[in-house]
């Protein structure tokens, strides 16, 4: 069957032969499959040409500046910063500025990354607390035609498999900036058993002017594995903390006034601190799959964006706090029927998530310090969903797949404002289905049309008054719907070229946009966006290789607005990558990547836009016995282009009481040089 063959890749593992991923609807094989990412046949597997597999391997070939970045490896997907290095970094994709998470799913060893009802916004995921070294591979669709697929998937899904067994190793990394990692990875076989133990230590006190970040992040891991019964268990503790002063976007007229230079700060006392704790456990067989999950989130963020706008005595800065549980499980049934002529593939399950929020809080600061409180909630938030997706195969060439999901959501929040206090429940059907046909050896086409979702925070849902303004204000809804449809092709050669190309469009019936002057995002109009994405991997010869991605999208608000245009501010029209490899025989390889996106609109009307941002990375491996050197060359022609640009009003002493209306930008940051040192045995 296609989908059940691909979603058995999927689950596979570079240097494990069990499936790891959460994906449902590959969890059912258990079988040695070796993972080499773009290498990957997909012919008859995949149910959509833009969905895919990244293996460990290919992780391990490209530079990365920060932990987040592992999210390039999709196709069109961009990754950028507008703050510290300790909180989640901004996602692009779709033509969707996804703030630091909206409407893309991720998920990492069954768990969900995205939060709801988050301090700092709706559907907040920071990937910091992932090894990248223990990624053992990257099942990714785009759009949301998959039924296991729910909250936040309209413009996609990653789910992030961990590593049974890994090689045992120490690895040390000396950089610009004082940047420094140690990691210490190992493997110890209980008879059948493995156990797997990473720690991973990180400071960095960045390029900026003003202020020395001061990074100081540690990473723990803990992980059994073996098998029982028929199937696969794994029982996994993760441990993260991380603090960090932040060097956020500032005005462009800051730094033309001579105020502070391209690196610096107007507020030297914004930074935050945060921690996430898990436990998680896991079955596979054949036909079932479980797993469940508790999760402890904590989250101190200190902002200032408008400096002296709203408070001219005190300053603008504010802090926003999160602390939460999160409790979760999955379970799917998986089995084979003969309808006639045509064999039939099942899958049906069942997910729940419950959020316990002790604190989700607003308040104004001065360095840090208290001043008065603008919100402080608790939030009770649970959610089940049930799905089915069943795939036919009409014949050699032709399959077809049709998904049913439901989901339920209820909240009760706890306001100190009690008439923001309050329940509200909310259900959403959503209908998924799919068409393939391989026309020949080496081509397949695909036709997919999909219903989603993402929710909406749980406060709005009841607040009925601005606790800022006092102005009575009305709730929005719980969920938002999503509609969207794709068309696609995909060429594979085993010996030279995989290609694959798209055509999509989605529709939503409410745009969360990003406010920059309150360092959240808000329910908005409903929104149309379509574009074109191609992906083409080129293997030279044995030794070279070179891939190209480009994104093409346009978006646009679809409900008018008195006042306003129909332009999406901070939407993504343009996305470049490039790569080029070269591995010798024996025993180094080398690395080129460009990554480059576009101008951004960043107003309704299209009269502010950002610049064009382009970056080249660099990596230099050579492998020697049991040690490995690596040289990492980060931005290596220096490019002094914006990470993020907003356009937004704020104020500086002296300016006019309304402010000024004006382009903020976090900059790229400089060139820098990484060296690092491992040991293996």
């Amino acid at each position: 069957m296609a989908a059940y063959r691909y979603l058995a890749v999927a689950t596979a593992v570079l240097f494990n032969p069990v499936p790891t991923s959460a994906d449902p609807l590959s969890a059912h094989i258990l079988e040695q499959i070796s993972v080499k990412g773009r290498q990957t046949d997909l012919l008859g597997l995949a149910s959509s040409a833009s969905e895919g597999l990244i293996g460990n391997a290919e992780i391990a070939d490209r530079p990365l500046l920060r932990t987040g970045e592992v999210l390039e490896f999709i196709p069109g997907m961009v990754v950028t910063q507008h703050s510290g290095s300790g909180k989640a970094n901004q996602y692009f994709l779709r033509g969707f500025n996804l703030d630091h998470g909206t409407d893309f799913a991720s998920y990492v060893d069954g768990m969900p990354v995205n939060m709801r009802s988050h301090g700092h916004g709706q559907g907040y995921s920071d990937l910091s607390f992932l090894i990248p070294e223990l990624v053992s591979q990257i099942d990714y669709q785009k759009g949301a035609y998959h039924a296991n697929s729910g909250d936040f998937s309209a413009a996609g899904v990653a789910r992030f498999g961990i590593q049974n067994r890994t090689r045992n190793a120490a690895e040390l990394t000396f950089g610009m900036d004082n940047y420094q990692r140690l990691l210490l990875k190992g493997n110890v076989k209980q008879g059948k058993a493995d156990v797997l133990l990473a720690a991973e230590l990180q400071q960095y006190d960045g390029p900026w002017s003003d202020i020395n970040e001061d990074v100081d992040k540690r990473n723990l891991l803990a992980r059994y594995s073996k098998p029982v019964g028929s199937g696969q268990f794994a029982l996994t503790l993760m441990a993260y903390e991380n603090s960090w002063n932040a060097a956020d976007q500032i005005p462009q007229r800051a730094v033309q006034q001579g105020l502070i230079d391209a690196l610096g700060s107007l507020d030297t006392s914004v930074g935050g601190q945060s921690s996430r704790n898990s436990v998680s456990a896991s079955w596979y067989s054949d036909a079932w799959q479980w797993n469940a999950y508790a999760i402890k989130s904590e989250l101190d963020l200190w902002s200032n964006f408008t400096y002296f706008l709203n408070d001219p005595i005190n300053g603008d800065q504010f802090e926003q706090v999160d602390e939460r549980w999160i409790y979760g499980s999955e379970f799917s049934r998986h089995w084979h029927q003969q309808w006639g002529e045509f064999a039939v593939e099942h899958v049906v399950g069942v997910q729940l998530r419950y959020d316990d929020i002790g604190e989700v809080g607003l308040f104004n600061t001065q360095q840090r310090q208290r001043l008065s409180t603008v919100r402080q909630d608790a939030v009770q938030q649970g959610s089940a969903a049930l799905f089915s997706q069943s795939t036919l195969q009409l014949n050699s060439d032709w399959n077809a797949h049709l998904g049913l999901r439901y989901d339920y959501f209820s909240v009760d929040v706890s306001s100190d404002l009690a008439a923001n206090s309050g329940e509200a429940t909310e259900g959403i059907t959503s209908l998924k289905a799919g068409l393939s046909y391989q026309f020949a050896a080496n081509w397949q086409a695909y036709f997919n049309a999909g219903q989603g979702f993402h929710s909406n925070d749980a406060r709005g849902a009841t607040t009925r008054i601005d606790p800022q303004s006092g102005d009575n204000v009305a709730p929005v809804d719980l969920l938002v719907r999503t509609n969207g449809a794709e068309l696609g092709l995909r060429f594979f050669d085993y010996t030279a070229l995989n290609v694959s190309a798209a055509v999509w469009y989605l529709d939503m019936d409410s745009e969360l946009l990003y406010v920059g002057d309150a360092g959240t995002n808000e329910p908005s109009r409903a929104s149309r966006r379509y574009g074109l994405e191609v992906a083409a991997y080129y293997w030279l010869n044995s030794n070279w290789s070179l891939d190209t991605e480009l994104a093409l999208t346009r978006s646009r608000f679809s409900q008018p607005l008195e006042g306003e245009g129909n332009y999406i501010d901070g939407a993504l029209p343009a996305v470049l990558s490039m790569g080029l490899i070269y591995k010798a025989d024996n025993p180094w390889q080398l690395s080129l990547r460009l990554r480059h996106f576009g101008k951004r609109t960043l107003d309704s009307v299209n009269q502010q836009r950002s610049d064009a941002t382009t970056t080249v990375n660099a990596g230099y491996r050579y492998d020697w016995q049991r040690w490995q050197l690596a040289v990492e060359l980060l931005n290596i022609f220096d490019s002094n282009n914006s990470d993020i640009d907003y356009f937004y009003a704020s104020r500086l002493p002296g300016e006019p009481a309304e402010g000024i209306a004006d382009k903020h930008s976090h900059p790229l940051e400089p060139r820098t040089a990484r060296l690092k040192l491992a040991y293996r045995f």
